[in-house]
């Protein structure tokens, strides 16, 4: 009888110990996450501020250049107007880059203005017609707002880019103390391990950053008939 008591004793201890180690390192990565963000936040502000308004100023002297130039300097300004689209491009780029890195909305004003960007931007990148519905949200931590924010990003990706989609349907609502972002294509779809492959970016790195605030991924799909991702995370996280 001592003995399956010893037993039990150790066989609880392994629990606990197994419970703290997944405790850490759910806190780790929440952390590491963290650091990735405020490093974006960081990159789009530089691109944004720095590169961006000196690109600006750039075209603004190009502009100044060109209409000092005489009428007969027909090369001159046929350079001059070719580094002016150069520079005009290069910053629309530029602060392309930046929003995607990380929308300045998101911060500003919250998830569900941030989630209209996204849609209306891919809409005009892709093509297809992008539908989206938002349910009267509650305050929700910023951590979270970034969270279900970058699962819709990487959804409206892959749909943009691989499915071939002519219509998708995003949709968050608040149920059961969680929040569940559906996002439904009507593409080429495909197997649901294929779009979850290993590694540390795409869907699965999205499956993993779930799983650090207790939240679960989920994908229906056969190829011909899109695909169907839904993500639930609590609204308090573990």
């Amino acid at each position: 009888m001592d003995e399956l008591s010893s037993l039990r004793q150790q066989y609880r201890e392994l629990l606990e110990r197994l419970e703290r180690n997944e405790r850490e390192f759910r806190r780790l990565g929440r952390a590491v996450w963290r650091v990735q963000e405020d490093e974006r936040r960081r990159l789009a502000r530089e691109l944004h501020d720095g590169i961006g308004q000196n690109l600006t100023v750039l075209k603004h002297r190009l502009g100044q250049l060109d209409d000092a130039l005489p009428a007969d300097r027909v090369d001159a300004r046929a350079a001059l107007a070719t580094a002016l689209a150069l520079c005009g491009d290069t910053l629309q780029d530029t602060r392309e880059l930046s929003r995607l890195l990380r929308p300045p909305i998101l911060d500003d004003l919250g998830l569900e203005a941030a989630l209209r960007w996204l849609v209306r931007s891919q809409a005009e990148a892709s093509g297809a017609r992008i539908d989206l519905d938002v349910d009267s949200l509650p305050t929700l931590d910023g951590e979270l707002q970034t969270l279900l924010f970058r699962v819709a990003q990487e959804a409206l990706n892959n749909a943009a880019k691989h499915s071939g989609a002519a219509h998708i349907h995003v949709q968050l609502t608040t149920r059961d103390g969680g929040l569940q972002l559906r996002v439904h294509d009507d593409g080429r779809g495909c197997e649901p391990e294929q779009a979850l492959q290993a590694g540390g970016s795409g869907l699965s790195g999205m499956r993993e950053r779930l799983r650090l605030y207790g939240g679960v991924l989920q994908l229906r799909g056969v190829p011909g008939e899109g695909l169907r991702l839904s993500a639930r995370v609590p609204l308090s996280p573990p």
